[in-house]
């Protein structure tokens, strides 16, 4: 708008250019051939900036949590939940990124609303407008407004037949419905005592319905979103990104999991539904040009078959009928014939990790008292494989038992060059101290390279460590090499191939943060661990 201040004019407000603001067409072929010009995390992190978010302080399972949100928009009749502390973003993409969803109140929704009513001509309701339907808040129907049970009814047949009924007439509608809301307890106390839709309305709570679910993702793993996490880079448009998504419904991708993997026979019909479904709805969102490599679709599917464990698991305990036909989440990589199982990462977290210390309770038949003994299963060659986001893991558990009654450990990692890395060294150097006698020495000699600009700083921290140790009974030494390998080498007979050095902890989400203190509170990054007995 422009302002004319000249004398013996009519009209001095003017027009003086037009944009549009609302995408008019989208060319969907357009944006499956440039894909091609970028790698998959490249694009993945274009994505995360298009959504508001900042890659840099998401790991991948943490942007595949936050991408996820957006498969109820590519796919028709999708049925997403989510349910995590407040203040983690589960409505944000719902609210603000596409005109082709609303959210609403779960707490003010009625049959009428949503379906149809049977008043005024039998107007349709909400699921013939959108394409999706978030229910928000959807704990807060516990209250002063009991949930509808005539709306769960017609809400469980629409979720698995795309259709429902109300008055004369079977409607047919496309909309994806997701439903978040917040926890009331945390993920160990809800597994042990109750189960991870407890926070959900009692008249949801039942088989028939929660059956219907796609996709259980967990909201626990995500943080409260902070404003230095919001992106201030380059991203797609907002609205061409939603015409994108909306034409992306058109099509179906879910038999090109049929080229990779062959599920276990005890699935059933829904369970390879929902997990065909949310591969569907991320191949679209992550290699819309369907070219990606086995290893990434495999990422994919472990990820949608284990949000489909996570609702499967929790109907075991709401409903025993299930139990009846109990599904083994597994499956056959087509390429190699190998078999995969897959676990939830809650429950994966709860789990002692092999060869780490057990405690039992004995009875002392002379003083009839209850004594603690200590049980260290025997040590074993073995693969473990830490997953994004897993917790219980601490340099105690996974290295303690094998480097006993070492006196010359030589660890080899090149990365130990950031004040975290070297903070990791001295709690591996703390476990030293603990498992060897007062009297013992042990020597410790470090393999490890920086730059040569920065080798000066890495010299001091070195020097510092050794200082603080000299007193312990660790003899430290230390050289550089522009070596790759990760490893520990002891001379008891053990070598550990270590897929990220000591570096596979997250850094902590907060300036006072207890995960600083305690190993087993951080959340890890994906790496695997090998145990080889070295033969003399």
């Amino acid at each position: 708008m422009g302002y004319d201040s000249s004398d013996g004019i009519k009209s001095r407000w003017v027009i003086e250019t037009v944009k549009p603001i609302q995408v008019s067409g989208v060319d969907l072929e357009e944006i499956i051939e440039k894909r091609q010009h970028f790698d998959t995390d490249e694009w993945i992190d274009l994505l995360m900036h298009s959504i508001g978010l900042n890659p840099e302080f998401f790991n991948r399972r943490g942007k595949l949590i936050q991408l996820s949100r957006l498969i109820t928009h590519v796919e028709n009749n999708y049925n997403f939940i989510e349910l995590g502390p407040k203040g983690t973003g589960k409505s944000h993409v719902f609210s603000e990124l596409s005109p082709h969803g609303v959210l609403v109140s779960g707490g003010d929704v009625t049959s009428a609303r949503l379906f149809v009513s049977n008043t005024g001509k039998g107007k349709i309701g909400l699921v013939g407008y959108w394409d999706v339907i978030c229910l928000d808040e959807f704990e807060q129907v516990v209250g002063s407004k009991r949930a509808d049970g005539d709306m769960v009814n017609i809400m469980q047949n629409y979720m698995a037949n795309k259709s429902f009924n109300r008055g004369k007439e079977t409607i047919q509608a496309y909309a994806s419905m997701a439903f978040v809301g917040n926890t009331k307890h945390t993920v160990p106390f809800m597994l042990r005592e109750t189960h991870l839709f407890e926070s959900i309305p009692a008249a949801y709570i039942k088989g028939a319905f929660l059956d219907r679910i796609h996709l259980y993702i967990p909201g626990w793993e995500v943080n409260i979103l902070k404003e230095s996490v919001f992106s201030k880079e380059f991203g797609f448009i907002v609205d061409y990104l939603a015409e994108i998504l909306k034409q992306f419904r058109k099509y179906d991708y879910t038999n090109l999991v049929d080229q990779y993997v062959d599920f276990d026979p005890s699935y059933t019909g829904r369970d390879k539904l929902a997990i065909r479904k949310t591969f569907s709805g991320l191949v679209k969102l992550i290699y819309p040009n369907k070219q990606m490599s086995e290893k990434e679709a495999l990422e994919l599917i472990d990820f949608a078959v284990e949000g489909r464990k996570r609702v499967k698991d929790q109907l075991y305990v709401i409903d025993e009928t299930f139990k009846d036909s109990p599904v083994e989440f597994s499956y056959k990589i087509n390429s190699s014939n190998k078999k995969i199982k897959i676990e939830t990462l809650e429950k994966l977290n709860g789990e002692t990790i092999d060869g780490a210390e057990e405690i039992s309770s004995t009875e002392d038949p002379d003083k009839s008292a209850v004594k603690a003994e200590i049980i260290v299963p025997e040590l074993k060659e073995k693969e473990i494989i830490i997953r994004d986001n897993q917790k219980g893991i601490s340099y105690k558990k996974l290295f303690g038992d094998y480097l006993k009654g070492a006196t010359e450990i030589t660890l080899t990692d090149p990365y130990i060059r950031h004040p975290h890395q070297f903070r990791n060294l001295l709690e591996f150097c703390s476990i030293l101290i603990q498992n060897k006698k007062k009297e013992e020495e042990v020597n410790l000699h470090i393999v490890s390279w920086n730059d040569i600009e920065y080798t000066p700083t890495s010299t001091a921290n070195f020097d510092e460590i050794k200082e603080s140790l000299r007193d312990s009974g660790i003899i430290f030494s230390y050289e550089f090499q522009d070596l790759h390998d990760r490893s520990i080498v002891a001379n008891n007979g053990w070598k550990i191939k270590l897929g990220r050095g000591l570096d596979i902890f997250e850094k902590p989400a907060f300036r006072f943060d207890i995960s600083d203190v305690m190993q087993e509170q951080r959340q890890c990054r994906n790496c695997e661990i090998t145990y080889i007995r070295q033969i003399d």
